[in-house]
């Protein structure tokens, strides 16, 4: 038989291992064996992220995330296969330190650092078991797995904020009567809310990641990449600026109704799809990577005396996996190990007594309870005060901070997400405590003063919470936690801040008496 002969029969009967060079069949394989056993372990987390994606119309974007990133890979196989895959030790402390931000958000309660930990490990795992050199190669598809967590929802009341301004002053400029508290635009047509759904955000978090892929795929430059990324930041920005104007603008004449009809009909994807051709059409005329460049350059990387040296710390295959399971081990067992804390609770609390007020009726001028969720125990009721004063208290107690059961978790507290109340500004200070001008259509207006105690700590401050429900759990102490909400509506006459200053003067120091009421005493 002819050599030739031999060599056409061997490729196809290998199918499509002869499309890879020898020396990556093994490592491919770890990797993919690694990366199955990641998501075995971590099945909880990657679960919550698919359910993002699939369900929130603002992560829907991330379902084309992976496919994308195969596509990238492939992009750059041919300049790859030059590469020869090699252990690199050093992995294991990206891997290491991707385990801890785990164990972190899993004692924090923040399924945010869980995610981004979980996507960390699986870069961890490339850059452990195919190399530092590989991982140059791989680097831009390794950085945009991380558009996989979904992360974005923090920007919404910043979001809501902005757009609410930029229509205000489109409004000005159309000659159309408008005054605005907050997020609430009120005009001759009506009352409008810029709602957390009208914040953008989801325009927003896609546009980065489209903006990020483009400004890899069609810029060779960094200035020219940053200059794009910018366009897509500004640009989604400023459209749903003009978006939420339309919207007001045709209410002028059209009625509310219409306009309502035509933003349903007009606006989400249709109108992000022209927000892409405008940046588009924009970017076109910049872009400076030809159709048929390499997207990386194997000669440069193996070239390179930085990647030379840093391909010396070198290990063996079996001694790099048994030190990623090693780490994945400790770090579930450190996790569940503390997932068994539960802070004492009294079986059942009531609002305490507090000088010169008496309880009376729960009845607000339009509907207000903050949201606890996951609170062992929840109290709200209504004071009110020798001078008339009428003040509302929500008093949370949690026997640990968990996903789902966070005192300070993302939407919880005075004002929930989704609901019909919304913040409209900062509040008069309160020491210890963070202070939120909430309104709900009507208008109705509120002050709301949160407090979170732990422990020592009082403070109005999520991150400092969070900070020390870290610091407990890593030394498996289990505290309650417990938060206070001190609100008032504002009345003619009977000003908010005045009535919740004298309230609160009234019980005397705040940790205190969130100790009594977390302690039935």
């Amino acid at each position: 038989m002819r050599p030739d002969t031999l060599a056409l029969t061997d490729d196809r009967g290998s199918g499509w291992r002869s499309a890879i060079p020898q020396a990556w069949h093994k490592p491919l394989m770890l990797v993919g064996i690694t990366w199955l056993g990641l998501l075995i372990a971590f099945a909880s987390d990657w679960r919550d992220m698919v359910d993002q994606w699939w369900n929130s119309s603002t992560y829907n974007h991330v379902l084309l995330i992976p496919p994308i990133i195969g596509w990238l890979v492939v992009q750059r196989w041919r300049q790859l296969a030059q590469l020869a895959p090699a252990i690199w030790w050093p992995g294991l402390v990206w891997f290491a330190g991707a385990a801890f931000l785990w164990v972190l958000g899993d004692f924090a309660g923040l399924s945010l650092a869980r995610q981004l930990a979980v996507v960390a490990m699986l870069q961890g795992v490339v850059l452990t078991l195919l190399g530092v050199r590989v991982s140059a190669g791989l680097l831009f598809p390794l950085f945009y797995m991380l558009f996989l967590v979904p992360a974005g929802d923090e920007l919404i009341p910043g979001l809501q904020t902005v757009t609410a301004r930029l229509t205000m002053n489109l409004l000005g400029w159309s000659h159309v009567k408008a005054s605005i508290d907050g997020v609430f635009i009120t005009t001759p047509a009506g009352y409008f809310e810029v709602a957390e759904a009208c914040s953008g955000v989801k325009f927003l978090i896609a546009m980065i990641a489209y903006g990020a892929l483009v400004a890899n795929v069609c810029f060779r430059t960094w200035p020219r990449r940053i200059g794009f990324m910018a366009l897509c930041f500004l640009v989604p920005i400023l459209a749903n600026g003009v978006r939420a104007w339309g919207t007001i603008f045709i209410a002028q004449y059209r009625g509310i109704a219409f306009a309502s009809g035509f933003d349903h009909i007009f606006y989400g994807w249709v109108f992000f799809a022209i927000v892409m051709a405008v940046v588009m059409a924009i970017g076109w005329r910049f872009f400076d990577r030809a159709v048929d460049d390499p997207m990386i350059d194997a000669a440069r990387l193996s070239a390179s005396p930085v990647l030379d040296r840093l391909t010396s710390f070198g290990l063996g295959g079996p001694a790099a996996m048994a030190g990623l399971v090693a780490i994945v081990i400790a770090a579930i067992t450190w996790g569940d190990s503390e997932d068994r804390l539960r802070a004492p609770l009294p079986s059942q609390i009531f609002l305490a007594d507090v000088a010169g007020w008496s309880q009376v009726n729960y009845a607000p001028a339009y509907p207000w309870q903050p949201l606890h969720g996951g609170a062992d125990h929840r109290l709200l009721g209504r004071y009110r005060g020798p001078q008339g004063q009428l003040v509302d208290v929500s008093y949370a107690l949690y026997a640990r901070q968990d996903e789902g059961s966070e005192a300070g978790g993302f939407g919880q507290g005075a004002v929930p997400l989704g609901g019909r109340w919304a913040w409209t500004s900062p509040g008069p200070a309160v020491p210890g405590a963070v202070s939120d001008r909430i309104q709900a259509p009507g208008p109705v207006s509120r002050i709301a003063v949160t407090f979170y105690h732990s422990g020592a700590l009082l403070t109005g401050s999520n991150a400092k919470l969070k900070l020390a429900t870290m610091r407990d759990r890593l030394l498996l102490q289990a505290r309650p936690t417990s938060t206070l909400i001190v609100s008032a509506e504002e009345r003619p006459g009977a000003p908010a801040a005045a009535a919740i200053a004298a309230f609160l003067q009234s019980t005397g120091p705040v940790a205190r008496w969130m100790d009594r009421l977390g302690s039935n005493r």
